[in-house]
């Protein structure tokens, strides 16, 4: 059999743009905003994760250009050898401050940062315990480590208990667990993972990719929300988000953060965030932690959006962060709203299985510290349309 048999059978993209409901590479010609140029349409941003709004600040720009003019385009090497820049200690630096850990460390990606972290510190006679609705990185990462991993029901601290229990004695065990679920917007149950980690002798992990600049009265994420920080013993998040960048982090105890450091292959085997990615994410701190208002901004417009559409009858899934779900449930009907949002001037993102159970597809929405009252009144109205008029549709 060919290896390339199942690329050359693939049909499935195909089959969708055919019946024009492919939802997915829709072109941006411009920065990222609360309206984005897309398709060469003005259109209604619900689906970026730029929180706080910095991906087009002034500033974040300005010490991004400087930074390419001062290092240039790329470091061309790893972080190990001769990929380390200043501007990278720097940054380490301030986020081990910013989120009151002794170190932290900064990688390529969000991804390779989960990649890196738990390959590192899992080994053969380790179990990881995960959230069955985690991010694919933590899934890859603990594919890619020696360890075992079991899985408990999404927030189910009873299955999460009944895994600890299952762990052989003299087993190392990690709790690795999403800060806010990114498909969903749901908080993780943090103090009572730290109860159980504390009776079970377990380590704890928290992945604030979405917690971080959006929890916390000042950004810092899940663990400061539930002021537990000294309790979890690593907080990993990405630049992508929150600080208008890319790139990902871990802060933890210096022992743990230097053992990544020299035993994490995804790192020691990657070129190094280019300059110009470390200053935007450098800036963008800075300016967290000079203006966290922003932090209340960003969820008060959220819960300003959630308040609209459930005065709509529209079926959400309830959260408390700026992540909003629309429940759908059938797959091609989530491609025909994303579709008809999308002509109508509203871009928000398809979730489906595997990202779903089956059956559970949704239209996830999200928000910035850039929205406006009016602009969220102007999606609302026009998501309510779309969907009265497929419910229509449906009914003749």
């Amino acid at each position: 059999m060919d290896l390339f048999n199942k690329c050359f059978e693939y049909k499935l993209a195909t089959d969708i743009k055919e019946v024009g409901l492919y939802p997915y590479f829709h072109q941006i010609t411009g920065k990222q905003n609360s309206t984005v140029q897309m398709q060469g349409k003005e259109t209604i941003m619900l689906g970026s994760n730029n929180y706080l709004g910095l991906t087009s600040h002034p500033k974040v720009i300005e010490e991004t250009v400087k930074a390419v003019e001062k290092y240039g385009s790329g470091v061309s090497g790893s972080r190990f050898l001769n990929g380390t820049l200043d501007l990278h200690v720097n940054l380490e630096k301030e986020l081990a401050e910013f989120l009151e850990k002794e170190d932290a460390l900064v990688f390529s990606t969000g991804f390779q940062a989960n990649l890196s972290i738990i390959s590192a510190l899992v080994g053969r006679h380790d179990y990881i315990l995960s959230d069955k609705e985690n991010h694919a990185s933590i899934y890859d990462a603990c594919k890619l480590s020696w360890g075992k991993m079991l899985r408990y029901n999404h927030s189910d601290m009873a299955d999460l208990e009944k895994q600890l229990q299952s762990v052989p004695d003299g087993f190392g065990k990690l709790i690795v667990t999403d800060g806010v679920f990114s498909m969903t917007g749901a908080i993780a149950n943090l103090p009572e993972i730290v109860k159980l980690a504390k009776k079970y002798n377990a380590r704890v992990m928290v992945d604030d990719a979405h917690g971080f600049g959006t929890l916390g009265k000042t950004g810092k994420g899940t663990a400061d929300h539930f002021r537990l920080t000294k309790e979890v013993d690593i907080i990993m998040g990405t630049f992508s988000k929150s600080l208008a960048s890319l790139g990902g982090y871990m802060a933890g105890d210096a022992k743990i953060v230097d053992f990544v450091r020299h035993n994490a292959r995804p790192f020691i085997f990657s070129a190094a965030i280019p300059a110009a990615n470390a200053a935007s994410a450098l800036s963008a701190l800075r300016i967290l932690k000079a203006e966290p208002e922003r932090v209340a901004k960003v969820n008060e417009i959220a819960n300003y959006a959630r308040e609209q559409l459930s005065a709509r009858g529209i079926r959400i899934i309830p959260s408390t962060s700026p992540i909003i779900p629309i429940h759908i449930g059938d797959l091609q009907e989530t491609f025909v709203v994303c579709n008809a949002l999308l002509k109508a001037g509203v871009y928000a993102n398809p979730v489906i299985p595997p990202a779903t159970p089956p059956g559970e597809s949704l239209i996830r929405t999200s928000y910035t510290a850039l929205n406006t009252k009016e602009i969220i009144d102007k999606a609302v109205t026009i998501i309510d349309n779309v969907l009265e008029g497929i419910k229509s549709s449906k009914q003749q």
